[in-house]
């Protein structure tokens, strides 16, 4: 089995069994407490101040294409598109996550104006210049190539749009280690927004996995609660150093300006 096959078997395991229960939503919401966006149901760092922090730094216009890469169930994309008033497609490594974020489309938006297809960051199944916008919340990471993946979002990117991705670093890791990969996939570097916040509400999200390991078990089965539970003892440790940040990266026009 190849590396990409485990990464979607696993991921079509996680939206299957959260799917079935509002348990692990319900420990989202009490970690994040007034910042989660209710109704969205992210599995992600996501909260209002990064949805406040899309909104401002896409620039898009109603009618324009906004691709959300690494959708999961939907959600961010989904609030943006009819938000914003434009139309979107979605992809996600997981087919369980596509199919998922098309019922839920029914809800957000009208017949049409959304789309999802199963498939990965270093191979998106789209025309060069074909999205006006481009968000990838907490997914780079999961790429093989980071820079690859990049030159891919670049690729399908208009002239002059924009890509906000979310990204996690250490605090001493140098600027030049964040934008080298942005320039070396022809990317400009126009924001770098902080999220001071995003540390702390990992950390009360994985105690609470911790101590709701019981309930985890029966909600979702021994072999997602063991997932979970090692990620946040492998995790917590981690988040003092924990930097979180969210780029907003531009494609430049053809005459460079």
């Amino acid at each position: 089995m190849t590396a990409e096959q485990q990464l979607q078997d696993g991921f079509d395991a996680f939206h299957l069994a959260r799917s079935q229960t509002r348990l692990v939503s319900r420990l989202y919401a009490q970690a994040f407490g007034d910042a989660y966006p209710a109704g969205l149901a992210t599995y992600s760092s996501c909260n209002r101040a990064l949805l406040t922090t899309l909104l401002k730094r896409l620039h898009l216009c109603p009618g324009q294409l906004l691709l959300d890469a690494g959708c999961g169930s939907g959600g961010i994309g989904l609030w943006l598109a009819r938000t914003l008033e434009t139309r979107l497609i979605g992809i996600d490594i997981s087919p369980v996550a596509t199919q998922l974020a098309a019922r839920r489309a029914r809800v957000f938006l009208a017949p049409g104006r959304a789309a999802f297809y199963t498939a990965t960051l270093s191979h998106l199944p789209f025309p060069n210049q074909h999205v006006h916008g481009i968000v990838c919340v907490d997914v780079l990471a999961f790429a093989p190539d980071r820079t690859d993946a990049l030159r891919e979002l670049q690729r399908v990117l208009r002239p002059a749009g924009r890509a906000v991705i979310t990204q996690a670093v250490r605090h001493e890791t140098p600027a030049a280690s964040v934008e080298q990969p942005v320039r070396d996939a022809g990317f400009e570097l126009e924001h770098l927004d902080e999220r001071p916040e995003e540390p702390a509400a990992w950390s009360r999200l994985y105690r609470l996995w911790i101590s709701h390991e019981t309930e985890l078990r029966r909600a979702l089965g021994d072999e997602q609660a063991n997932r979970m539970l090692a990620e946040a003892h492998r995790m917590l440790p981690r988040l003092p150093d924990r930097r979180a940040l969210a780029l907003t990266l531009r494609r430049p026009t053809h005459d460079g300006r």
